[in-house]
């Protein structure tokens, strides 16, 4: 038996290649219309509150993913995704009839609806890839998808707010309509053969809630659901204290655009280690490790000096994604698949919506007192979160490893 020392494997067959095209290709429109959607808001309006709603508007849907995730199990993935990114291409164009505040509804709606296409996307892009290149594979597919996602917000932001500088918002539209159309194509070359699928005939709730029991009702999966989404809360909250933080060292506010690029620039690094990483350390204790690594950068940021901030904007960078990619991972090698858009759209609720209450309540908290006493008290339930997900995964190994007739006496 050999043992490779390659620390990335690059995907070599067409369809991973096919995959990761449409959604890099899409991600680029959707982050550029993500900030640009903003400052249109805001030169419409004049509102700061009702700028901010934009990202709302994108990311509320997520909260839905349970009922979202059963239209990804009810019809065959690719048709799916290749009819979702026409029709958001065809959606987009709507919004060229805003140009001025009685029109905000639209752009809301809009918004809306975008952002539920995206939660069917994901959960039926999820089932298809894991299909497309084999469960022995996901690992380096979804390490490459964050390394790729994250290397693409640090320039897709930045092309939508000077696109939209320069011509205005329908520009930006059209460039995210336009990237739908590539996804679309890109989904449609896929070669995966899939059978139609088989509904139980119980009702979209009760498809619903099969998903849930099933992610539920798997110890290995709870366990790391739970972490993920305590996870994105805890890391929420610390990073309402990154203004605190700027300030503290002495910098501009923009300042904090540097803390952003480093931490995105290990995103990247994290994302080209995690097929590797995922293979030697399996999910749960790769979740652990990023977990307790996120802990001690997060108690850093109390500590006032540029090199330990930038450290620990690197450190966050490389820790955070390990428990999203272990956790999305193991749903999708631990879920059969005609539940697996169900599983994965539920898992995306419990994981990511802690982030939103994070952010609500860490922006009081950080009125109320300093970073010097909150990132350590944020790193410190970091760290016992990756203490009870360790304590765990030792509690599974050892009951594996129990005969039948240890576990059933006589």
């Amino acid at each position: 038996m050999t043992t490779s020392s390659t620390v990335f494997r690059p995907p070599r067959d067409r369809d991973a290649a096919l995959y990761l095209g449409a959604v890099v290709v899409s991600g680029f429109g959707t982050s550029s219309l993500w900030l640009a959607s903003g400052v249109w808001m805001k030169d419409l309006t004049g509102s700061d509150g009702l700028a901010a709603l934009c990202m709302l508007a994108m990311w509320a849907p997520a909260a839905a993913g349970p009922p979202l995730g059963t239209l990804a199990d009810r019809f065959r993935r690719k048709p799916l995704l290749v009819a979702l990114n026409l029709g958001l291409a065809c959606l987009l164009p709507i919004l060229f009839t805003v140009d001025s505040p009685d029109g905000v509804w639209l752009l809301y709606t809009v918004l809306l609806v975008y952002g539920a296409a995206g939660v069917v996307q994901d959960a039926a892009g999820s089932a298809l890839v894991t299909k497309a290149v084999g469960a022995e594979r996901l690992g380096d597919v979804n390490g490459l998808r964050t390394a790729l996602t994250e290397g693409m917000k640090l320039v897709a932001p930045l092309t939508g707010a000077g696109l939209y500088a320069a011509l205005g918002g329908p520009a930006v539209v059209c460039l995210d309509a336009a990237t739908f159309v590539v996804a679309a194509a890109l989904c449609a070359l896929l070669r995966v053969r899939e059978e139609r699928p088989v509904r139980s005939g119980g009702g979209w709730w009760r498809e619903s809630a099969e998903g849930v029991r099933h992610l539920w009702g798997q110890p290995g999966l709870r366990a790391l659901v739970k972490a993920g989404g305590t996870t994105m809360l805890l890391t929420s909250l610390s990073s309402t204290t990154l203004y605190a933080v700027v300030d503290r060292l002495g910098r501009a506010p923009a300042y904090a655009g540097v803390l952003y690029a480093v931490q995105g620039a290990g995103s990247v690094t994290a994302g080209l280690l995690a097929g590797t990483a995922l293979r030697r350390l399996g999910e749960r204790r790769f979740a652990v490790a990023g977990i307790a690594l996120t802990a001690f950068a997060v108690a850093a940021r109390a500590v006032p000096a540029d090199t330990v901030a930038l450290a620990a904007a690197a450190a966050i960078g490389l820790g955070l994604p390990c428990v999203l990619v272990a956790t999305f991972t193991a749903v999708q090698r631990h879920t059969p698949g005609p539940l697996l858009g169900r599983a994965t759209a539920t898992a995306g609720t419990l994981v990511l919506t802690p982030s939103a209450v994070g952010l609500a309540v860490g922006a009081g908290l950080v009125e109320l007192a300093s970073p010097v006493l909150l990132s350590p008290l944020y790193g410190l339930a970091l760290l016992g979160t990756a203490a009870c997900l360790a304590q765990r995964a030792d509690s599974a190994s050892r009951t594996a490893a129990r005969s039948p007739s240890d576990a059933n006496p006589a």
